[in-house]
């Protein structure tokens, strides 16, 4: 198994420069084709109807869209700009793509075409606007790949090499371990971990995270297993904590949650990792 394709979602948010490093190394490192796509997400006109016309400083609605949309614009050659000169000095095969749409959409509908989508987490502290314009985890499971969501804080230079997989024999969790397996046979360690671990075939095996350990050694993995108890903290706490003392550089796990009206209600394992990761996070579902 081998990563051909990458998606990489670009915006005009300061963190975007880390995102592209960290898909231009795994692009170099496995060989893949590289995609960014920057996508234009206006409100629709008819949101702006009815405010004061203070407010909208007289111009129709659609004066506002079109400001908004070249400002957009603007922002999408620069970014197109930084990608275009890391695809040339790093000599990766690549394109780019600008799209007007939904942002979510958008960029789960290219994902379906693609090994895997490189996405940004949405930083707490941005202004609504750059928050409006990553997209949305929610949004992406509809994609049907996996995502690698980079952390909007620190740096990584590396992406691969230390690789700890959250192993609780779930559904999820084995789609992520499948689909990362081009990573993971690329990986100089890999580690899985079993936290709380229930013993037995409805659980998490006989020999919990030793399973599938042993499964990705037929795979040409060297995955060394590992179990630990957490009574204090959640399971997310426990993983991202194990990943800081061992020194991963990426965490590998299933995404939890079920569809409802459109959105996604994520288990607290994936909201604790969704909002409190300090490494990039490999997530499947």
């Amino acid at each position: 198994m081998t990563l051909k394709d990458i998606l990489l979602h670009l915006d005009a948010t300061p963190r975007c420069a880390a995102r592209v490093g960290v898909a231009a190394g795994l692009a170099a490192r496995h060989g893949a084709h590289l995609t960014g796509l920057f996508v234009i997400d206006l409100p629709p006109p008819d949101m702006f109807y009815g405010f004061p016309s203070a407010f909208i400083d007289l111009q129709r609605a659609e004066d506002i869209v079109e400001r908004l949309r070249a400002a957009a614009t603007a922002a999408a050659a620069v970014a197109e700009a930084a990608f275009r000169d890391r695809l040339r000095r790093d000599g990766l095969q690549g394109e780019w793509r600008l799209v007007e749409g939904n942002t979510g959409e958008t960029v789960a509908l290219h994902g379906r075409y693609v090994d895997l989508v490189v996405v940004g987490q949405t930083d707490p502290r941005a202004s609504a606007a750059e928050r409006a314009a990553q997209p949305a985890a929610t949004m992406l499971m509809a994609g049907g790949r996996p995502l690698l969501m980079v952390p909007f804080a620190g740096n990584f230079p590396v992406v691969g090499q230390d690789v700890l997989i959250g192993w609780n024999a779930s559904a999820e969790a084995a789609r992520a371990v499948n689909d990362a397996l081009p990573i993971l046979q690329q990986a100089r360690k890999v580690t899985v971990l079993s936290i709380n671990a229930r013993h037995g075939i409805a659980g998490d095996g006989d020999l919990p995270s030793a399973d599938i350990a042993l499964h990705l050694a037929r795979h040409g993995v060297r995955a060394e297993a590992a179990q630990t108890v957490a009574t204090d903290i959640s399971d997310g706490d426990a993983l991202l904590s194990y990943a800081a003392d061992i020194g991963a550089d990426l965490l590998v796990t299933g995404m939890y949650g079920h569809s409802r009206l459109r959105e996604m209600v994520f288990g607290g394992v994936t909201r604790s990792l969704l909002t409190e990761m300090t490494v990039p996070v490999f997530m499947a579902h």
